[in-house]
């Protein structure tokens, strides 16, 4: 689609949106779909089986892959924060002034996608990490957000595996010495999503795994259940899908799984690094390289490369994606808020201009207008894309599909007109959007 054309269609898809929501326990929401939403932390394509990985077993994840939709061209931000910001908002952070590292813009409390799911019906419920705010001196912060319920750790207040300290629905958790954070994370969302609601649910699970500790913690290593060693980021993996399967068996067990979408993806790349355990009483980091077609794959995370912002995006609603469907179209973070409320039969606000483009027909097998460029930026570095092409607003341009290192920028001469016409419409979206010169 011309850029011009899509920003006039986009206009009048907003000009025209109304809020009008189905009310709690009407007949409109109970139709609707139970969402279960998880955000593994640290995970590139690589790491996972069903994308060709060869490192790690992912038994439960590929699960979701064979019975849902895999994407293949999903992007994040290249770190957590404005990933998480995007996700929930369905704006890029430089639209919200670039939230500063651990807090969420005031002005769009009211417009998450669980508020907005809150208010049109759903029972909402949060577990894991929480990097939008210090929940010491916030704890309310996640129900101002739009979630009835909430167990969580806070950003870096203190340990998020072994030892945990939680924060449920507002309150310190206590005696959870010899626990394992993510286990009580999955404990919380499966005792919430086995409730017996009246209307859909949405359970996000942003999850811990696969992050590494930091060094500010008073307990800094992730031990396991019953382990006596330091965690690499292999256990890490094996962790991360162990608690996914957990989920999946309990959504069967309490006959929920025909009306429930699943959701998994994650909020950018792999890590470079990853502790390994202690030396000279210190704490060692080790790299984390990964095997995909036998090719050995560096971590990535904070690189504006595919390594740090390609991530894996498996959609499951039974009865409705088509089993082991593989699927090309672009998706950024911005898309899941209008997606979620498209599932929810929910319209968006229509005083806000969101950036996120709605997925939900691709998953329902429907025709709808699909996004022609998505974008990812950290700091003073921004990039915008097809799925074969990419343009810094440096004015570094390049064909990724066949330079995925980025070493061999295009040259405009040079160009064929099928890279001229992507050069234009990529041009054009990069001065759509209010970045600093």
């Amino acid at each position: 689609m011309p850029f011009l054309t899509s920003l006039l269609l986009t206009a009048a898809m907003a000009a025209t949106a109304s809020p009008a929501a189905p009310q709690k326990g009407s007949a409109a929401a109970a139709r609707a779909p139970n969402i279960l939403f998880i955000l593994a932390d640290d995970v590139g394509q690589e790491v996972l089986e069903c994308y060709g990985g060869s490192s790690y077993r992912t038994p439960h994840i590929n699960s979701l892959a064979r019975d849902g939709m895999k994407f293949h061209h999903a992007y994040s931000m290249p770190v957590c924060h404005p990933t998480r910001i995007a996700l929930m908002t369905g704006r890029y952070p430089v639209r919200l002034n670039q939230p500063a590292w651990g807090s969420f813009p005031a002005a769009a409390e009211s417009s998450t996608f669980s508020g907005i799911l809150k208010r049109s019906g759903y029972a909402t419920a949060i577990a894991g990490k929480w990097q939008l705010a210090l929940l010491q001196r916030d704890p309310q912060h996640p129900q101002r957000l739009g979630f009835d319920q909430s167990s969580l750790f806070a950003w870096h207040e203190g340990p998020r595996y072994y030892d945990p300290l939680i924060w449920q629905n507002g309150k310190l958790r206590k005696n959870l010495a010899a626990h394992y954070g993510p286990d009580i994370y999955a404990d919380f969302l499966i005792d919430f999503m086995k409730q017996k609601h009246e209307v859909p649910f949405l359970a996000y699970f942003s999850m811990a795994l696969c992050h590494d500790v930091t060094d500010d913690l008073s307990e800094p290593v992730p031990f396991g259940p019953g382990k006596t060693r330091y965690d690499n980021y292999g256990e890490m993996v094996r962790q991360m899908d162990r608690v996914v399967g957990r989920l999946l068996t309990a959504l069967e067990a309490a006959h929920l799984r025909d009306n429930t979408v699943v959701i998994f993806t994650t909020d950018n790349g792999t890590p470079k690094r990853s502790i390994a355990g202690v030396r000279n009483g210190r704490l060692y980091r080790e790299p984390v390289v990964s095997l995909r077609g036998g090719q050995s794959i560096p971590g990535g995370k904070g690189n504006l490369r595919d390594d740090g912002t390609r991530v894996p995006l498996l959609v499951r609603w039974p009865g409705v994606t088509p089993a082991g469907r593989e699927v090309n179209a672009l998706v950024d973070s911005s898309d899941f808020l209008p997606t979620l409320l498209e599932l929810a039969g929910v319209q968006p606000p229509s005083d806000i201009k969101l950036d996120g483009h709605s997925f939900a027909p691709l998953l329902k097998n429907q025709p709808g207008r699909q996004r022609s460029w998505c974008y990812a930026g950290l700091r003073n570095r921004h990039w915008v894309r097809t799925q074969r092409f990419k343009l810094y607003q440096s004015g570094k341009f390049y064909d990724v599909s066949k330079d995925v290192k980025e070493q061999h920028p295009l040259r405009k001469e040079t160009a064929d007109g099928v890279t001229k016409a992507a050069l234009q419409l990529l041009r054009g979206a990069l001065a759509g959007l209010p970045l600093k010169r």
